[in-house]
């Protein structure tokens, strides 16, 4: 499948008809047709199943539509990098970050950095530890905000900051509750445990383990916004990361850090032969900066 192909199969999966997808994309009917009609050729397959004026994708289509949708955003985005040229922009940067980030740090940074760079463009998203080399190494972003490096992985990082786990709770549970909290404190409080929710949720296994301390787990939360939302619910407990903590608290609960402090580097992780632009490196200056403040 050409180009053009490609774009209209997907117009025609994601609209339905033949109509919608020629609206969509600015061409006739017959058009669409056409162009659709070379692409199963081409391939050797049918693609669509007309039922009701619809066309239904065979199941073969459903196979190819996550390959096409991946070639349909690189194009777009080869589009939007030719757009930024000719208007005399200074370029795109796309980072991915944490959830816990992408709430808090990287709007904050990325606000500042635009009141002097109005000519750069941001394509941001969250991304998930176990996602991160995949996104850099098939250039979905360039960047990627992490609370770890992927080990054996073709990346190179720089240390850009550093955050601690605290201890989210409703202050009605822990009115006196001191500046600092042992986690041999928590025992008889209701737990909702991140242990399976990456190297944050490994970290503070293990100090469990090493402090020999057990906690009353009632819920397992893979994501930190969740466990925030169980807190307020009056579920329990939660141990998160002291971004979400900052970003996702509503009134009504509080936060303390550990003692002692369960710390860990926020790292820029970049593929070896892709690292930072001058602008990006403008940028990670930035987001460190608002990562010390926070």
């Amino acid at each position: 499948m050409n180009l053009r192909q490609i774009e209209v199969f997907h117009a025609v999966f994601l609209h339905g008809t033949v109509s919608a997808a020629a609206r969509a994309l600015n061409v006739s009917q017959p058009s669409v047709t056409k162009v659709l009609r070379h692409a199963e050729r081409s391939i050797g397959l049918p693609l669509f199943e007309r039922s009701k004026g619809r066309l239904i994708p065979t199941q073969d289509a459903r196979i190819l539509f996550a390959e096409v949708s991946d070639i349909q955003d690189r194009v777009r985005s080869l589009r939007q990098a030719c757009q930024n040229l000719r208007h005399g922009r200074g370029g795109l940067l796309r980072i991915s970050a944490l959830p816990s980030l992408g709430l808090g740090a990287i709007p904050e940074a990325v606000a500042r950095f635009m009141t002097g760079h109005a000519d750069v463009m941001f394509d941001l998203q969250t991304v998930h530890h176990d996602e991160m080399v995949r996104k850099l190494y098939e250039r979905e972003t360039d960047i990627a905000i992490s609370y770890e490096v992927p080990l054996a992985a073709p990346v190179a990082h720089q240390v850009i900051g550093e955050g601690e786990l605290v201890v989210i709770f409703r202050e009605q549970d822990l009115p006196a509750a001191p500046p600092r909290i042992r986690l041999d404190e928590l025992r008889g409080h209701k737990f909702i445990s991140p242990v399976q929710s990456g190297p944050i949720g490994r970290m503070l296994s293990g100090e469990l383990d090493r402090l020999e301390v057990t906690l009353n787990e009632v819920v397992s939360a893979r994501t930190y916004y969740v466990a925030a939302a169980l807190v307020h619910a009056g579920v329990g407990m939660a141990i998160v990361d002291n971004f979400t903590a900052h970003a996702a608290l509503p009134p009504g609960l509080a936060s303390r850090p550990l003692q002692p402090a369960i710390a860990f580097d926020i790292n820029a992780v970049y593929l070896q032969d892709w690292p930072p632009s001058k602008t990006a490196a403008e940028f990670l200056q930035m987001l460190s900066q608002v990562i010390e403040e926070l």
